[in-house]
């Protein structure tokens, strides 16, 4: 099965690219492509579909972002801090995106799997959200 990029083409980044972020263009289950991510312990590749994301105050009580993915076919939430995102809109003086989001949790999800981590919650501190902000170059 061939998968596509966790992350939007130079090209495809063009396109979203509305100068203040990238856009929540299409379905949202489409906004992470389907990924593989192989434990660098062991070596086991884990196949990774983004699903949903949504307010956590709703379902659980907390102040967070949730994410959901498919790792595997099993469910994993991704909660993104919402201080993390309240300090990149004080820094950029815009709101991140949902597709944006969807990319910190992406990439939070593939660093805990490369570690063999898995679980079906994640909790992402605001300064991870804020780091892999960083790494992923949103402004």
């Amino acid at each position: 099965m061939r998968t596509r990029s966790l992350y939007p083409s130079a090209t495809e980044s063009r396109i979203m690219n509305t100068g203040i972020g990238i856009s929540n263009v299409g379905a949202m289950s489409q906004f992470v492509g389907e990924f593989d991510v192989t434990s660098r312990l062991t070596d086991r590749t884990y196949h990774c579909r983004f699903s949903h994301l949504w307010n956590g105050i709703a379902t659980r009580h907390s102040d967070t972002v949730d994410t959901k993915f498919l790792v595997d076919g099993n469910g994993s939430v991704v909660g993104l801090a919402h201080p993390g995102i309240i300090q990149f809109k004080d820094k950029s003086g815009r709101d991140i995106s949902d597709r944006e989001a969807s990319y910190v949790a992406a990439y939070y999800l593939k660093e805990q799997l490369e570690q063999e981590d898995e679980r079906p919650l994640y909790d992402v501190s605001a300064a991870d959200v804020v780091r892999i902000i960083g790494i992923l170059g949103l402004q």
